[in-house]
């Protein structure tokens, strides 16, 4: 969507704030021993506390209200019996909506003491975001945030996945831009707009380069990589970007 209105602005600002702290909570109290389920059971209190919806349960019919996914899993993770371990690399992802605006973020961070190689992922994943974001300009090339995206990953000898996207945002969880590459292509030269809401969402892999999906018809999964995401929901302004979801 093209956010123009003080309603749009409040209201994309609102949900933002409810999924951000769902997403915070998720990871504060992600420590060995816990369930994804009960994890998944704090964030749908949460969101009824707060009169918002899941967006993937409500839009999608997804078998909760968060995607949690862990270690080989990279996204759409469904909470579960899991038992978080010492060292796992776990992604919390949360999107939701309230009075019709919705929004996007997501994290991945490894629990106590972990493998090197995935804090690594994940410091490189925070980079890769941060100079995605010096590039979401109004009048810029939407291919520009995924060249700085990749142009990261490679300066730390790390990858990124190209079948996953950030995607537009705001009354729908699905909207125009249908894709914002981790990656520069061409024919994705699309001019991004004053006050145009995407979220963004860099992946960034120790190795492999795409994922697959799992029997389950919901994970996506690596075959033998590390994989770390970050996302927020943005509003693209001529006076530098608005992260909704901080």
């Amino acid at each position: 969507m093209i956010a123009k209105t003080e309603e749009d602005f409040n209201g994309l600002k609102e949900i933002g704030r409810i999924v951000g702290s769902i997403r915070d909570e998720l990871v504060q109290k992600t420590i060995p021993g816990i369930t994804t389920k009960e994890l998944d059971d704090l964030a749908g209190n949460m969101f009824e506390k707060e009169g918002a919806v899941s967006a993937p349960k409500s839009e999608y019919d997804f078998p909760g209200h968060t995607c949690i996914s862990v270690n080989d899993e990279v996204a759409h993770g469904i909470p579960g019996s899991r038992v978080i371990q010492e060292g796992d690399l776990v992604n919390v992802d949360v999107s939701g909506s309230k009075h019709g605006y919705f929004a996007d973020t997501g994290i991945s961070f490894v629990v106590g003491e972990g493998d090197e190689m995935k804090k690594k992922v994940c410091e490189v994943a925070k980079e890769a975001f941060e100079a995605g974001l010096q590039k979401a300009k109004p009048g810029s090339k939407k291919s520009g945030i995924g060249r700085a995206v990749f142009q990261t990953a490679r300066q730390n000898d790390l990858t990124v996945i190209k079948n996953l996207t950030g995607h537009g945002i705001g009354r729908t969880i699905h909207e125009a831009p249908d894709h914002i590459y981790n990656y520069k292509d061409t024919w994705d030269d699309e001019l991004l707009k004053e006050g145009m809401v995407i979220a963004f969402e860099p992946f960034i892999s120790t190795s492999e380069e795409e994922v697959y999906q799992k029997d389950d018809d919901w994970t996506y999964a690596t075959e033998r990589s590390y994989v770390a995401q970050i996302e927020h929901t943005i509003i693209l302004s001529k006076n530098g970007p608005i992260i909704v979801t901080l």
